[in-house]
């Protein structure tokens, strides 16, 4: 059985996320593929966060958080309106994807996608810590994936 990776077409892992996906740009996510969804799979859950936002801003800013994800959906398109999933709140105080905003220096983006065994009946809007949460004790993989973003 192929790994669960999540790869993306726009940019190589730990490499620099391109400018039009940023917050002050077009801020649209970035294009995405999920490869290896391990049987049982219920739905997907996808998280992009900044750690490196701990020292400007005191705290992990949440760039996008969507779960309920169809498994069977291993594109993610650029742009993605996300129909079909439900969308949680960003650090911005958004709903949906909010682009890398980097107020200091080069910062590293992670986009995580976790396959879980359930379906969550987490309301639209919840947090990413309400996301981590309620996948707890549902993940059946974790991908991960790296880009970098500098002012």
């Amino acid at each position: 059985m192929t790994t669960f990776a999540l790869t993306s077409s726009a940019f190589a892992d730990g490499e620099p996320i391109p400018r039009k996906y940023g917050y002050r740009a077009e801020n649209v996510n970035p294009p995405l593929s999920i490869a290896g969804v391990p049987e049982g799979t219920q739905s997907l859950a996808l998280v992009m966060d900044d750690p490196d936002a701990m020292e400007p801003a005191g705290k992990v800013w949440d760039h996008w958080v969507v779960w309920n994800i169809d498994p069977a959906m291993t594109e993610i398109p650029e742009g993605w309106n996300q129909q079909g999933a439900t969308v949680g709140q960003n650090s911005f105080g958004e709903s949906g994807y909010g682009g890398p905003s980097p107020p200091d220096k080069e910062h590293t983006y992670r986009f995580f996608a976790y396959a879980l065994d359930a379906t969550l009946s987490l309301e639209a809007g919840a947090t990413k810590a309400d996301l981590q949460a309620a996948i707890e004790s549902h993940v059946l993989a974790e991908a991960l994936l790296t880009g970098t973003y500098a002012p």
